[in-house]
């Protein structure tokens, strides 16, 4: 049953990124996800600079391959093009639990990207930007701390919610 439910989120979520009518795909989505961003309304993408992308600084700054130089690990020598897709290469040396009942979206979809930087970031876990409304980007925060269960709640998202997957609903921890 379990496995029935990760193929269907990952249906979904593959539908999701290659449906061609964004309208469509939010009705769609909402149906069975809380928060999902209303294509009508813009929600600012994650901002990122050349800077901190591809010359990182601070305490959580590189990638292990990309700091130790080792641009094979993921990149042809000649080419410079991925060794495998882009949805398998993150974990080749990383291991989430993706037999969990749920999955975030994007690591269903292997997206990994969009969240974190494969190259370095100044922030912590190579997000692509600042963890304190790090969800907010994608997720509409005025919708969900509008519920009664988000209401007055001041922590970050990942203290009750795990980021990629969870055998509770809504990612609960």
């Amino acid at each position: 049953m379990r496995s029935g439910k990760v193929l269907c989120a990952f249906v979904l979520m593959i539908a999701f990124l290659t449906a061609c009518e964004e309208r469509t795909r939010y009705k769609t989505l909402s149906l069975f996800f809380d928060g999902v961003p209303d294509p009508d309304k813009v929600v600012s993408a994650p901002q990122t600079s050349e800077k901190s992308k591809w010359a990182p600084a601070g305490k959580h700054a590189s990638h292990g391959p990309y700091a130790a130089k080792m641009c094979n690990a993921c990149h042809e020598q000649r080419t410079n093009a991925l060794i495998m897709p882009i949805e398998e290469l993150c974990f080749k040396c990383h291991s989430l639990d993706i037999t969990k009942k749920y999955l975030h979206g994007p690591v269903a979809a292997g997206g990994c990207r969009v969240c974190h930087e494969p190259h370095g970031s100044g922030r912590p876990f190579l997000l692509v930007s600042e963890p304190v409304k790090f969800c907010f980007h994608c997720h509409d925060e005025q919708s969900l701390s509008s519920t009664d269960t988000h209401k007055g709640i001041e922590s970050g998202c990942t203290d009750c919610h795990d980021a990629h997957s969870s055998d509770n609903e809504f990612l609960l921890k």
